[in-house]
């Protein structure tokens, strides 16, 4: 069974911005980003509890988790399990060194 998959708008820009900063080193390694994260997505969807559970400050970011892209580890894909009916919400992809509490404080 496939997992429901649902990807918020700033996921877009974020695969956008980092795909054309790797690009500008290697187009081959900005490829096998975006697979990598596609098939990250749909991992995620089918096993929702795989990654990290984040503790942030602002209580609308409940539940959200991380996890490293495969073969980008210092890339996170930040993502909420969809309650009751399985799968993930994802809301973000990151460089790990960005500031992730601060994002997520305006949530």
């Amino acid at each position: 069974m496939t997992g429901r998959l649902v990807i918020r708008p700033p996921v877009v820009n974020d695969l956008e911005d980092i795909s054309a900063f790797l690009a500008d080193k290697s187009i081959e390694v900005a490829e096998r980003f975006l697979d990598a994260c596609r098939a990250d997505f749909q991992r995620l969807a089918d096993m929702p509890g795989m990654g990290r559970l984040r503790e942030f400050s602002n209580p609308k970011a409940v539940s959200i988790r991380s996890w490293p892209i495969s073969g980008f580890i210092n890339y996170l894909i930040s993502y909420r399990p969809i309650s009751g009916g399985g799968g993930v919400e994802i809301l973000h992809v990151l460089h790990g060194a960005r500031d992730i509490e601060l994002l997520f404080e305006k949530y």
